[in-house]
């Protein structure tokens, strides 16, 4: 990484040199943004950060931190509404701004500014900003909420945009010039908040980028609550996280048809029993008990309201092992530890129904769903499928999903997509929406697949073109005009993550094409796939 870095900050010098700056003027700019009056807004600092002296007072801080170029550090508190607390910080490049401005969102219930986010944009050249939403806590942490709707509304759409308008201000008085171009990237909540940006602020940002959305989390959080109430419901029905890797292994022996590494390329196709795997003798973790096989299949199994109606989609196939599979999210360690379990009561007890002793075992899908809906989907839900406004501007959006996504389904965001195409017509979501569903990787990043294709931006300069890494994709096709069809991406053969495998690359391709084998050359490469219609 340490090689990688140094490179990146070689171009960056030449860069700040090729602009002609100097930081003189720019560091009496940054103390002068202290004075900047902005309505419902505290400028709380505003002071330069030498090159590599960031200090966050972390106990694990990044080692991006200390490649850093000084920067102006913009430190604000906003609070449109007498019970709001949203931190803000801009950063801003002394000197070689590339002109444009970047937003950085956030994972979960947020609770923190995304700080490694900021320092990549801004040792790219960009001006950059990013929020806590209105709270300050752990990403699983929802007791912010209760009692306190107008933070449920700051953390569901407000705090972004509130973070964005003010971004922008600030980057006018420092730079004396607007943003040429904004840019917005993030994932799994972040994702949603992207959306919510593209949906209900279009003027915000020409470009977005969004990975694993929870746009439908009223759903997706029931769901959530079902499955963890299912394989709570007794000692018997819980499925310990010690069988996961036998029931990966016997998932891909029944589907997996020659990719490079231990994942799907199509989970969709694949059709598994779980009866298959009951012990015929002793139990071992290499079976299921009856009880096991039935927990199994109703994580699969699409959850639906008793009159049928659909709710959410069920774990695909393949994705089950890894350290970001289904011991993270659907099993945990132990019963009802699972980070999913964690999100829905935090969700449930606090958002819901203002009551900290909810028990989640009391989950009905039928009344619950109908009294999250009631209390926080007009906050949280980015669902709306006409984005008309947003591309009448001109903006560009480019979702991601992995396949073997255990926290927020894939299917999901194909739904999303989907409905989009109806609300405008084929023809004019093309020309502005493009999806990437990415095999084998897991929530946002990792996984068995090819996992590694410029989500993060710019920041590893080894992804240095629209053809390997989707943010300059992004960015071409915002200031160029070229829509991308596929991006070729990169991924390991060792499933563990332990980089002792093989490395391979293939191409994801922009939905509804997949990448084809060509029948011939090895499948660790690019170039043996094609884009096409499965």
């Amino acid at each position: 990484m340490r090689k990688w870095i140094l490179a990146l900050i070689g171009v960056a010098a030449l860069s700040f040199a090729a602009f002609g700056q100097t930081a003189t003027d720019r560091r009496q700019a940054c103390s002068n943004l202290s004075k900047l009056a902005v309505a419902q807004t505290e400028i709380v600092q505003a002071a330069v950060v030498e090159a590599g002296t960031l200090d966050l007072h972390e106990a694990h801080p990044s080692s991006v931190f200390k490649y850093l170029p000084a920067f102006c550090r913009v430190v604000a508190m906003a609070k449109p509404t007498t019970d709001s607390d949203i931190k803000i910080e801009v950063w801003l490049p002394l000197t070689g701004w590339n002109g444009k401005f970047f937003g950085v969102g956030n994972g979960g219930f947020a609770g923190s500014i995304e700080y490694t986010g900021l320092a990549g944009a801004v040792l790219t050249g960009y001006a950059a900003g990013g929020t806590d939403t209105g709270h300050t806590g752990g990403a699983g942490e929802a007791d912010w909420a209760l009692g306190h709707p107008e933070k449920v509304v700051d953390f569901g759409w407000r705090g972004v945009h509130v973070m964005t308008d003010l971004s922008k201000t600030v980057v006018q008085a420092f730079y004396s010039a607007a943003a040429k171009h904004t840019y917005f990237s993030s994932c799994s909540d972040g994702g949603r908040e992207a959306l919510m940006e593209a949906q209900r602020f279009p003027a915000d940002y020409d470009g977005i980028l969004a990975g694993a959305p929870a746009f439908d989390w009223t759903s997706l959080v029931s769901h959530s609550a079902l499955l963890a109430k299912e394989l709570d419901s007794s000692p018997e029905s819980y499925l310990p996280a010690g069988k996961i890797p036998a029931i990966n292994a016997a998932v891909l022996q029944a589907c997996q048809k020659g990719e490079p590494g231990a994942f799907l390329a199509d989970p969709q196709a694949c059709h598994f029993s779980p009866e298959t795997m009951v012990c015929n003798g002793a139990e071992t973790d290499a079976c299921l008990t009856p009880a096991q096989a039935a927990s199994l299949k109703a994580i699969y199994a699409d959850a639906n309201l008793k009159d049928g109606t659909f709710v959410y989609h069920g774990q695909l196939p393949g994705g089950e092992s890894g350290g970001g599979g289904w011991r993270l999210w659907i099993t945990g360690g132990i019963s009802g530890a699972s980070a999913d379990a964690g999100l829905s009561q935090g969700y449930f007890r606090n958002l819901v129904y203002s009551n900290p002793k909810w028990d989640p075992k009391s989950f009905d899908l039928d009344r619950d769903l109908k009294a999250a809906e009631a209390a926080s989907t007009a906050a949280l839900d980015a669902v709306n499928p006409d984005l008309t406004p947003f591309k009448a501007r001109g903006g560009k959006l480019i979702l991601y999903h992995g396949w073997n996504d255990a926290a927020i389904s894939p299917l999901a965001t194909v739904d999303y997509v989907s409905s989009v195409r109806r609300k405008m017509g084929e023809r004019q979501a093309e020309e502005f929406v493009r999806l990437f569903l990415v095999p084998g990787m897991q929530h946002c990043s990792g996984g068995p697949g090819p996992a590694e294709f410029g989500q993060y931006g710019h920041f590893n300069p080894t992804l240095d073109s629209a053809a390997n890494n989707i943010t300059i994709a992004l960015e071409d096709w915002v200031e160029k005009g070229t829509a991308p069809e596929q991006v070729t991406a990169r991924g390991n053969t060792d499933a563990s993550g332990a980089g002792k495998g093989d490395s391979f690359s293939q191409p994801i391709c922009a939905y509804p094409k997949a990448a084809i084998y060509k029948g011939s050359g090895d499948r660790k490469d690019a170039a043996s796939y094609v884009c096409g219609m499965k």
